[in-house]
């Protein structure tokens, strides 16, 4: 289980999480959602020790994240950048090898593993320059995947991607959850994260506001006060 509790991070002299505690257990898949600017990406930091907090602490499995040396949590607990992609023509099976950096190896069966799971096989040796934004998108969640670990941490995944490929994306996610990881993965499209989430964590000024089944958070008052609008039914988001 990855875990914080009552964690506090400031930021130029600002509270960036203020007393935030989570919990994600093995084979569950949590939604963090809130407005710009609430904390989310700082906690994802904190949970994939990145970022140690000013208060407050972040555990896997009851060891705080401080103690595990920096290749076992790295084997462990795997992250993706916002926004992450490859600066230069690697090839999809490139990207996918460097999952396996933080156990030494050069392992190939991991490697076809997560690139069959994201259905870029056939793709392997093309280069992720010449992929459309969804295959890129694929490719860097092959390099978690391929990294086998227990624990999977994306912040915004499914950005600039269209409909179909956000589900795409979350149904690989949901699809690493079933296999026993935990999954902690932050939204903005909160259709998505109701359909695809087992819980739906609301954060906004650095704190928890709502935590629990996607259908009630969001039918909760509350998360139309922090979004300023309305959740309509079927979490359709109309104007305030």
């Amino acid at each position: 289980m990855i875990a914080a509790g009552e964690l506090i991070v400031r930021l130029g002299g600002r509270a960036v999480l203020d007393g935030v505690s989570l919990a994600v257990a093995p084979g569950e898949l949590v939604a963090l959602v809130g407005p710009n600017g609430a904390g989310k990406s700082t906690l994802l930091r904190v949970l994939a020790g990145l970022l140690r907090p000013d208060a407050g602490r972040a555990t896997l499995d009851g060891t705080p994240l401080a103690a595990l040396a920096p290749r076992v949590r790295a084997r462990r607990i795997a992250w993706l950048e916002q926004g992450a992609r490859a600066a230069w023509g690697m090839t999809v099976r490139e990207i996918a090898r460097l999952g396996r950096l933080p156990h030494a190896d050069s392992a190939e069966a991991p490697v076809a593993a997560a690139l069959a799971a994201v259905g870029l096989d056939h793709m392997a040796d093309r280069r992720i320059d010449r992929l459309s934004g969804g295959e890129a998108r694929r490719a860097m969640i092959a390099r978690v995947l391929a990294t086998a670990p227990d624990v999977m941490l994306l912040d915004e995944p499914c950005a600039d991607l269209d409909p179909a490929q956000g589900f795409a994306v979350m149904r690989l996610l949901r699809d690493a959850a079933a296999q026993g990881r935990a999954v902690v993965v932050i939204l903005h499209d909160l259709a998505l994260a109701a359909r695809c989430a087992d819980r739906m964590v609301l954060l906004d000024a650095g704190r928890v506001v709502a935590d629990g089944p996607p259908g009630a958070v969001m039918a909760d008052a509350v998360a139309g006060q922090v979004f300023g609008v309305r959740i309509g039914t079927g979490l359709a988001v109309l104007p305030a």
